[in-house]
Parts: structure tokens; sequence; C-alpha cells
């Protein structure tokens, strides 16, 4: 499935740079009761139309690294995934950055949030470019008939509702836009419960025209319940519902009918043959990444590259060829994350759990200037905090040569997640037992050989730390310290919260991003978050 996606996406790329590609696809509906696989040979340019939706989420442009799709925004700064990093994890507790660009600046710091930024900007434009995509590729495939039509549409549907979720989660209102609204003017915004609908009412009623698993890397039924499950975990941030019972019940779906599994090892998860190994098992789906046909700046090259450096470190190691146009020297770990494991270095080393070895400190090197700190005194220091290794390009089984690109992709949702939403949520009184949730909880801890807990010990609070240990630099932080009111205020602080090292209170407002001003000056239908 691997070679057929790959293959696909550098398809549709090709494809779509053909003028009126899509206008020859307006057609009477044609081919009824074949396959999609037999449609494609006779229209190949409906798989690069449906690859071109999937890998919207991780690629930048229709050429290359160097293109956008975007146009205005830079094409390594710009893709979706990357935002999803900037945006989840940067403005948390538990990674930083260190380049002082102006905007990644103010969400590292989680400081001077305005509608200039141009990564918040980003991230807007990137929903809003999946969307009205998913929506043409949608209208055009009614015009065909073919046997599992609405499988292929679901999928689209789906790809279409994750750009929502984050549109809801990051923005809280934007136009509703389906395949109905194509070649019309703006379309006024709606509300963060219009869109909540939405999203549910697609993933409900995709739910059963999906298949359990289809292959690697596409989206499947266990994807749209994972995606409901996200939902209503956060129903009461978004909405103010109460939906915990129906977290609990769609993490239990996935985990009960999904037929994943946890993979044997932690580590085997975020390397660059994570495709074929055991871990494979445990993604449930992935955001595909190959260092030669589907290269990016904004994949998971972004969160390798940008915690290599080749003073303190050794790119090799982590497969990159080093030199500093590869090992970019930005990101470091702070001690909100790897303080879950021990307070100093050594407390790291002697850590029986795996996830406590994701850190490069160095700190027993003969050479100082080698050593990582474990306070972030300054966060444009290289040497304050650790560099997190938890992503690299290298196998896990056998040996790969070092690419300036990677090819390792990126666990969007994954089980472990499951496992502990399905805690938090039976917690929080979805359902479920004391008792089921810490087997859940304990499973998650085995497989990294961290001591299990009693049930004494299962907490909500100890879940948030879990899923910090579990899942940080996977994209879910900023939402997880939001539903457990962390986020902003200065009840909880970390490392250069506020712009200040120690961290200081924050906005409330902060719980969402402004609105662009250029989105705001195209459409005069949109309105401004309150506090910006």
């Amino acid at each position: 499935m691997r070679n057929f996606k790959i293959n696909s996406i550098a398809l549709g790329l090709i494809l779509l740079l053909v003028s009126g590609c899509t206008d020859d696809l307006n057609t009477e509906p044609i081919g009824a009761n074949k396959t999609l696989d037999q449609l494609i040979k006779e229209q190949p340019t409906l798989a690069g139309l449906v690859s071109k939706v999937y890998g919207s989420y991780a690629l930048s442009g229709p050429t290359g690294p160097a293109s956008t799709d975007t146009p205005g925004d830079d094409p390594g700064e710009s893709p979706f995934l990357r935002g999803i990093i900037n945006m989840q994890d940067f403005t948390a507790d538990g990674m930083k950055n260190r380049w002082g660009d102006n905007g990644l600046d103010q969400l590292t710091t989680a400081s001077d949030w305005d509608a200039n930024n141009k990564f918040m900007r980003y991230m807007y434009n990137r929903i809003y470019y999946t969307v009205p995509l998913a929506n043409k590729v949608i209208a055009q495939m009614n015009s065909f008939s073919f046997s599992n039509k609405d499988q292929v549409i679901g999928e689209l549907r789906f790809l279409r509702a994750l750009a929502y979720y984050y549109l809801i989660d990051c923005f809280g209102k934007g136009p509703l836009l389906t395949e109905a609204d194509l070649g019309k003017g703006p379309k006024a915004e709606s509300t963060r419960k219009e869109l909540f609908d939405f999203v549910e009412s697609e993933l409900l009623d995709i739910e059963s025209k999906l298949p359990q698993r289809i292959g690697y890397g596409q989206s499947s039924k266990a994807a749209a319940r994972m995606l409901l499950a996200k939902l209503y975990l956060n129903a009461e941030v978004y909405v103010g519902e109460n939906k915990y019972a129906e977290a609990y019940k769609y993490s239990k779906l996935v985990i009960d009918e999904g037929g994943y599994k946890l993979a044997d090892n932690f580590r085997s998860l975020f390397c660059r043959d994570n495709d074929v190994t055991d871990a494979k098992d445990e993604i449930i789906y992935a955001l595909i990444a190959d260092p030669v046909v589907s290269q990016s700046y904004g994949n998971t090259t972004y969160l390798i590259n940008g915690s290599l450096n080749d003073a303190t470190m050794t790119a090799t190691d982590y497969g990159n060829p080093g030199g500093g146009t590869n090992a970019w020297a930005g990101h470091r770990a702070t001690k909100a994350w790897y303080g879950l494991f021990g307070n100093s270095p050594a407390a790291l080393d002697e850590s029986s759990d795996d996830r406590a070895h994701l850190f490069w400190s160095n700190y027993l090197d003969a050479d100082p200037a080698k050593r990582h700190n474990y306070e972030m005194n300054n966060y444009k220091t290289w040497t304050d905090g650790y560099p997190s290794i938890k992503f690299t390009n290298v196998n896990f089984i056998g040996s790969v040569s070092p690419n300036s690109f990677a090819g390792t992709d990126f666990p969007l949702f994954r089980l472990a997640d499951a496992y502990l939403m399905l805690a938090e949520s039976s917690l929080r009184g979805g359902g479920g037992s004391v008792s089921e949730a810490l087997g859940y909880v304990n499973a998650i801890r085995n497989r990294s050989h961290a001591t299990p807990i009693s049930a004494s010990e299962l907490t909500l609070d100890f879940i948030l730390d879990e899923r910090a240990r579990e899942l940080n630099f996977e994209g879910h932080r900023r939402t997880d310290l939001i539903r457990y009111g962390k986020f902003t205020g200065g009840n909880y602080l970390w490392p250069w919260k506020g712009n200040v090292k120690d961290g200081t209170t924050i906005p409330s407002h902060y719980n969402l991003f402004p609105i662009p001003l250029k989105a705001i000056e195209a459409n005069p239908n949109l309105t401004q978050n309150t506090g910006y």
C-alpha cells in the first residue's frame, strides 16, 4: 500500500499541473459496477486528485519542497503538519524553538499573539486549502459510478472533517464550505457549535461507509472513530457539552474492533521503517513521508532536522547527513517534558522507562561546550534544554543511508492515544471501570518498561502527565492543557510561558488563536476572536 500511495501522490502532483484536468471529469456518470482501481485505468486523473487531498497534510506544493499550494506562504514553513507541531507543541510546555523568527518566537513563548502572525495564517490557509480541494474532488467523484464510491468519498469526507477539526480547535469559527458551495462567493462564518455539529454528523455518517482498515496511510472506520473520540473528549471546551460517554464509546470501539495492537517497542513507532515493522499495527492513521518522491520541509523532516545540531550531536546517528543546511539546531524539550521522568540528567539515565531516553543531554561529555543544560535559562541557546530524539530518520531494523529529507511517517492517530482517551473519559464519568482504565494505562507503561501504577494513583492529573510522556511532539499537547484548564492563566507554569524563564500567566483568550488579518480582509463576513 505504501508504494501505491507514494506513487499516487507523485502522479497527482504531475496531473494537477495539466490545465483543465478537472474539467475533463465533468461527465455523466460512467463506470457502473467497476472498482476505483478499474476506473483509474480509464481515468488516471482520479488517483492524482485523491492523493492530492491526502498529500495536503504533509506536502507543500505540486513540484517539490520549494513549491506551495498556498500562494504567498513560504513553502518550507507553511505545510499542514509543520503547523500542527508549531501550534500544538511549541505553544505548550514540552517543546521550544530557538530560531527567533518573527511569529514563531511568539508561539514558542506564548506571548504577543496578534492577527498578523504568519504561522497562524499558514495554519488557517492550509485548512482552507484542504477543505475546498476535498470539496472539488468530492464533486468530481459524484460524476462517476463505481462499486466502492461511498468508501472513496467517505475517505475524502474524513480528510475534510479532519481539517475542520483543526479549525474548531485552533480558531473556533470560520466559513463552513461543502461541495455545494463551489463557485460561490465568500460565505458567512459558522460558529464553533455549527462546525462541531457538522464534523460530528459527517463522521457518524461515513463511519458505516469505511472499512475497519483499508491500507496503511488511508483513512478508515477506525480513523473516523478516533476523530470522533477526540471531538467528544474536548466537547466541553468546544461547545460546553459533556460528551465523555461518547468519547469512551468511540475510544473503546477503536480498541475492540479496529484490530490494532501496541507495537512491541516504543522506539519503532518513530523510525523510518515504521510502515513495515510492527509499528504499523499500532498506527491508525499516518501522514506519509518519503525522502525521494514526497520530499517536504514540513513533514517529519521538520521534527528530525530541527532537533539536530552537529556542534553537540552526530547527525548521521539519526539518519541525517549533517551540516548546517541539514541539521537545523532549533528544537529542544524543556523540563516540563523530561522532568516527568526525573529531576536531573542522571535520573533520566537511570530511569527504566524507555521514554526517558528520548532526549540528548550529553551531560558527561568532557567538553563543556557539548553538554546540554537541564534548565532552559535562555530558550534561544541551543545547549539550554535537551533536543528530542523521539523521531529519527534511521530504520528500527537494519541500516539505511542518511538523507536530508525524512522517510519517517507521522503517526497522527495511534492506539496508545485511544487507550489514554478511554481512561480519561472513564475517569470523567463516561463509562467503564477503574480497573479497565488502569489496565490500558499500565499496558502503555509496561510496553515502555515503566513501573505500573496502582488504582489509587490513577487520577486525571496522572493521565495528563502520562499523555505528555507518551504523546509529546505528536501534536496534542496544547489541546490537552486547554481541556484540563492549564493552558492559560497562571495555575500551571512552564519554562518561557509568557516569555518569562520560569513562566507567568497568559490571558484566557489565548485558548484560541486570532483569525488572520489577511483572511478578514479577503472575506468581510469574518469577525475577529475576542481579545485580539
